[in-house]
């Protein structure tokens, strides 16, 4: 149901498997209440500064997106496929992110305080300044990426990278808060 009360259907099959949705589609469908994007096809799609907490953008391609500065507070992004996307200084905090495949993101300044993030494939991301503050990291591969001045605080590291039988010695801890 959408704030109004009235029943919402789950996303039409138009807009997955390689029908490429609009972000002036998309922006009316969510201001009509539609909250269910999943398997959606976003690929870049362009949604910068947009308001989309709560947003279900799950299995979703969502590669090469500009979502920069977008408010994604609490959205579904598990097992998006989000490779090459900006997300900087993007509102991800409390996201599910478990599954998601941020090869090659943008997560400058990007604000992920307990997001869940297991599993996560961070290879090659740029998450300098990133806020992972209490955020889930278990399993994630980090090979490659870049987490100058981010802000571990809290966060859970258990399994991070041995899931691929590598050790911690190829990911840069230099000049982030733990």
């Amino acid at each position: 149901m959408n704030l109004n009360g009235e029943e919402i259907h789950p996303l039409m099959s138009d807009y997955s498997e390689g029908n490429l949705m609009n972000s002036m589609k998309l922006l009316q469908e969510y201001s009509a209440g539609q909250r269910n994007f999943r398997n959606a096809y976003c690929h870049q799609i362009d949604l910068n500064g947009a308001n989309l907490s709560q947003i279900d953008w799950s299995e979703a391609d969502l590669s090469q997106a500009d979502l920069s500065r977008t408010n994604l507070h609490g959205a579904n992004l598990s097992c998006a496929n989000l490779t090459d996307a900006d997300l900087n200084q993007a509102d991800l905090r409390s996201a599910n992110m478990s599954q998601v495949n941020l090869i090659g993101a943008d997560l400058r300044g990007a604000k992920l305080g307990r997001a869940n993030l297991k599993g996560a494939d961070l290879r090659c991301a740029n998450l300098s300044n990133a806020d992972f503050s209490g955020t889930c990291l278990d399993g994630a591969e980090l090979s490659g990426a870049d987490l100058s001045g981010a802000n571990i605080t809290q966060a859970e590291l258990s399994q991070t990278a041995q899931h691929s039988g590598e050790s911690h010695q190829w990911v840069s801890w230099a000049g982030s808060h733990k």
